[in-house]
């Protein structure tokens, strides 16, 4: 029996969108017992002008790319209208029983036989305008996530005067240690090594934190940092290596300090500035704790956050020609938003045409953690922080009655959420500043951590580490995660094991499959904590993945040339190994 109620499909978003000016992805949602779809697809004036009495005239083809979803199976398959528009319905079959699913419901095979069509599904014009584009540059490169305070202490001429010596210990966000923008500079050619091709900065705009998520101006690298002919420098320098810069853009509120905010807190509602943010009575005090009592809007309920209010002109002006001068200025090549979610879609828009016009293939990410479709349509960002895939990792790794099914269905989510253009240039990480690290996610087990690395440099999107993860970095919850990066330690030699595997790990990239969106997951194995899959890039070239979670050791017959391998002898992975080779 087909259960009508699981099918699902509408002409927009991520279930019918253009690829490219030729081809239009259609993707179906029904429940797990249908066996066969088609779609018929043809052009909607092919019979006459529509209103009239005009007959089907269209092609009939089975959809065979089919990935198991939680509950659903979602069917997906690429057409190319001839005249860049599409009328079309499905034909479902589950054992005998069959229907017709058109936009305004579901028809018997009878129906459809006698000429009673319903209304179908509609792409009215793939306008070249409107079509999703995202970077190309993207979706081979490898991010490292650089928390410039904690980083490398490269000019202590910039220090402040309350730095604290240079150590890997736990730390607080009211400790300061010098790491400056001459810092990174003077590591590139060690990230080039490592095989990162990009950069992606937290903020280094003038703040008086050391997280600088509280800014006080917009236009100015943070002192203790450097100036802006050290960014200068800093980009250029990381182009002549091929790595890009990405900065971070804090636009959903400011610090305290933001001449602006002071001026109104000065003037109240006589400031040219009281409609830049979001005051619902006046006077108001910054020292009265919390704004939970509704004072005005901030960050959480940060007092000294203030939130701007992106709905208001001025502000999106100021921004827009704020972003205009970084592009212009540093020719930076990302800009990554945070709290993207609360910032009005209107200036999301202009941000997009605005830098899109400067540097067609600029890169916007939006800080999402949550299903983002409403700003990943092609005309706000080009992608999002991709937490749901490092959710879904997690998920099977730490709980042990999840099994390869599980985290399959929960893999074909994610790569079904999104447009395919948008997914391929995700942004996928395992940790960041604002979670705790991925080697102490894992108890501090490099099975679990290579395991999980290794996944997330063979999935579609765009890889990214945080720093120290070549090392395995240790550290908790903000602000444990945000430690100093221990080069004493690298100088040594003693992270060299770690920091070699790793570096396999990010060559995997240049492997055309491993950033494939076309992924099989194989069931090889009895075990339900093996987890197998195969890549299918260009060409034909395939990896294949084998990873072991079941707590015992597993035969495992290598069939290419190996490219990774922990915990691999003799035929036999281990009990935490991991097995990455080329077809």
């Amino acid at each position: 029996m087909i259960h009508l109620e699981a099918v699902y499909h509408r002409a927009s978003q991520q279930f019918c969108y253009a690829l490219n000016e030729e081809i239009l992805m259609v993707g179906l949602q029904t429940g797990e017992e249908v066996e066969q779809v088609w779609i018929h697809y043809g052009d909607p004036f092919s019979t006459g002008i529509l209103g009239g009495n005009e007959a089907w005239e269209g092609s009939r083809e089975e959809i065979v790319t089919k990935m198991r979803l939680p509950q659903h199976l979602w069917w997906e398959i690429p057409v190319q209208p001839p005249y860049k528009r599409c009328r079309y319905f499905f034909e479902l079959q589950a054992g005998a029983e069959r229907v017709f699913y058109f936009e305004d419901g579901f028809h018997s095979p009878e129906d459809v036989k006698n000429g009673q069509l319903g209304q179908c599904f509609t792409f009215p014009w793939m306008n070249s305008v409107d079509i999703n584009v995202t970077p190309k540059w993207v979706r081979e490169t490898v991010w490292y996530q650089i928390f410039p305070e904690r980083f490398c202490n490269g000019n202590k001429e910039n220090d402040p005067d309350w730095v604290k010596p240079w150590g890997y210990h736990t730390v607080s966000n009211l400790d300061f240690y010098g790491g400056d923008l001459d810092g990174i500079r003077q590591k590139l050619p060690y990230l080039q090594e490592l095989g990162i091709t990009g950069l992606y900065l937290t903020p280094v705009f003038e703040s008086p934190s050391s997280h600088k998520y509280d800014t006080t101006d917009y236009r100015k690298i943070d002192p203790g940092f450097g100036d802006e002919k050290t960014m200068k420098l800093l980009v250029k320098e990381a182009h002549d290596r091929g790595i890009r810069v990405m900065l971070d853009g804090v636009f959903n509120h400011c610090g305290s300090n933001f001449l602006p905010w002071r001026d109104v807190m000065e003037k109240g509602p006589k400031s040219p500035y009281y409609d830049w943010f979001m005051i619902n009575r006046w006077p108001c005090r910054e020292q009265e704790g919390s704004t939970r009592d509704g004072r005005y809007y901030s960050f959480a309920f940060a007092e000294r956050m203030p939130k701007l209010n992106t709905s208001e002109k001025k502000v999106r002006d100021y921004f827009l020609d704020t972003v205009r001068y970084w592009i212009e200025t540093f020719d930076i090549d990302g800009l990554r938003l945070d709290v993207a979610n609360e910032i009005s879609h209107l200036f999301c828009r202009e941000l997009r045409q605005m830098t899109k016009q400067l540097k067609p293939d600029f890169y916007l990410l939006g800080e999402i953690w949550h299903d983002a479709m409403p700003w990943l349509g092609g005309d706000e960002f080009d992608a999002v922080m991709n937490y749901p895939f490092a959710a879904a990792i997690r998920e099977f790794w730490y709980q042990p009655e999840k099994t390869k099914s599980d985290l399959e269905e929960a893999i074909y989510e994610n790569l079904v959420r999104y447009m395919r253009q948008t997914t391929e240039v995700l942004f996928n990480l395992m940790d960041s500043h604002d979670t705790d690290r991925l080697i102490h996610q894992t108890g501090g087990n490099q099975d679990l951590f290579f395991q999980q690395l290794a996944m997330l440099f063979t999935m579609p999107g765009s890889p990214c580490i945080y720093y120290g993860t070549e090392i395995a970095i240790e550290g908790g919850a903000d602000p444990d995660c945000r430690r100093c990066m221990p080069w004493d330690q690298i100088e040594q030699g003693n992270c060299a094991e770690i920091t070699e595997q790793v570096k396999q790990l990010i060559a995997l990239r240049k492997e055309p499959a491993a950033r494939s969106m076309e992924i099989t997951f194989e069931n090889n194995n009895s075990s339900d904590r093996v987890v197998e899959y195969v890549k299918t890039g260009a060409e034909g070239s395939r990896l294949r993945v084998v990873l072991n979670a079941s707590g015992k050791e597993t035969d495992v017959e290598t069939e290419g040339s190996v490219l990774f391998a922990r915990g691999y002898e003799n035929g036999m992975l281990r009990a935490g190994g991991a097995l990455v080779e080329r077809l």
